[in-house]
């Protein structure tokens, strides 16, 4: 008689677990979408505003280089690159984070987490992908076109952007990661709003190359709120003078902050009060 292992049933078992996920993830952001397209005029205004938004970043940026200044081994070309990934940033998070993060806070105050809780998922995943929002494709759209025009201006080659994507995905794995630990504190602070409008007020000054700022500021915005992660050591990485150790740290920070997430979701449950208890 054969015997059968139980190790044989794992990579199949390992393989239903994935498809099924990524089943979920399909039907989840389908009935999304097929909900936000009932407001279709909402995408041509989210367009105007994303574009307006762009306008006066792009301002900004000129009103440092119209006479001449630089900032310190940074053309105009290649500070748009960093204006461009801060923009990518403001429409990953517009568009994956902010419709599902925040409402959070609503599962906690209206007693529904116990029925994520109940499902027989990942709550962590049901929270952080559930709906999706196409309102910040526009921003999403125009970073890019933004990074392309730049690259062009630079003779940026194709491999650059391939290499570039490494810590471009830290990045978004990163402002995840926090995103959804500032989430998580509604367990014990139900209004956390503030909280993250002063994140997202720490963020902005991604859109500048890190030497804008004074010696302080670059440390506090690498070391305590890593914003260098997000757009500085990316855009590095595709003008091609990106360190090594650079690199290797924003995928070492990338995985332990997704880490901590989970286990501080974990935590936090232990302190949750369900509804029906």
């Amino acid at each position: 008689m054969a015997v059968i292992e139980l190790s044989d049933f794992a990579p199949r078992l390992r393989h239903n677990w994935r498809v099924r996920y990524v089943r979920v993830l399909q039907l989840f952001w389908s009935t999304a979408i097929a909900a936000e397209a009932e407001y279709r005029a909402n995408f041509l205004l989210a367009a105007v505003n994303s574009l307006g938004n762009l306008a006066g970043s792009l301002f900004g940026l000129f009103l440092f280089y119209r006479a001449d200044y630089t900032f310190a081994g940074w053309r105009w070309e290649e500070a748009l690159v960093v204006l461009g990934i801060f923009t990518v940033f403001q429409g990953f998070s517009a568009t994956f984070l902010s419709p599902n993060l925040n409402r959070i806070v609503q599962q906690v105050q209206q007693g529904t987490l116990d029925f994520v809780l109940l499902k027989p998922i990942s709550s962590q995943f049901w929270l952080s992908a559930r709906t999706v929002s196409p309102w910040g494709l526009p921003d999403l759209l125009f970073g890019m076109l933004l990074i392309f025009y730049a690259g062009a201006q630079l003779g940026i080659q194709s491999l650059d952007y391939l290499l570039a994507a490494v810590p471009l995905a830290c990045g978004f794995a990163i402002l995840y990661s926090l995103w959804f630990m500032l989430g998580a504190t509604s367990i014990w602070f139900v209004k956390i709003y503030n909280v993250t409008e002063v994140l997202n007020g720490l963020l902005e000054a991604g859109r500048y190359p890190m030497v804008a700022y004074p010696v302080a500021y670059r440390f506090f915005f690498t070391f305590v709120i890593p914003v260098a992660f997000l757009t500085t050591i990316p855009a590095e990485a595709l003008l091609g003078r990106g360190e090594i150790g650079w690199l290797f740290a924003a995928g070492a920070l990338a995985a332990g902050l997704l880490v901590a997430s989970g286990l501080f979701w974990r935590f936090a449950l232990r302190y949750y009060t369900s509804a029906s208890s």
